[in-house]
């Protein structure tokens, strides 16, 4: 994971949540479809939720540490040619070190849960 960050985000709807909540998430049907789990980086969870997820209230953000996965987690190029963490596996609620419902900072950006 060299040079990669160790923390991701899922944007998930209420039910996500709480499925991920009983223990682990499958993943959405994008997720499925696709056969892995989209996560998003930092500087990519904004641009994600303003595409996927535009005009969708009762949304959560999930912060996923990265380090528990190996070869589960891939770094590969999607959107705009940008690197996007993808998850081969379920994620597990014990891999989630902070959740919160979406909100957005002053500038418009997407808040990321506090992981204290």
């Amino acid at each position: 994971m060299s040079g990669h960050p160790r923390v991701a985000y899922k944007v998930l709807t209420a039910s996500q949540r709480s499925e991920l909540e009983g223990g682990s998430f499958a993943g959405a049907p994008v997720d499925l479809a696709d056969g892995y789990i989209h996560l998003s980086g930092a500087d990519t969870l904004t641009g994600t939720v303003d595409k996927h997820f535009a005009g969708q209230s009762d949304l959560h953000v999930a912060a996923v540490d990265l380090t528990r996965f190996g070869d589960a987690l891939r770094w590969e190029v999607s959107r705009g040619d940008m690197l996007f963490p993808h998850l081969y596996a379920p994620l597990p609620l014990a891999a989630v070190i902070a959740m919160a419902p979406l909100s957005r900072t002053a500038d418009g950006t997407v808040a990321l849960p506090d992981a204290d």
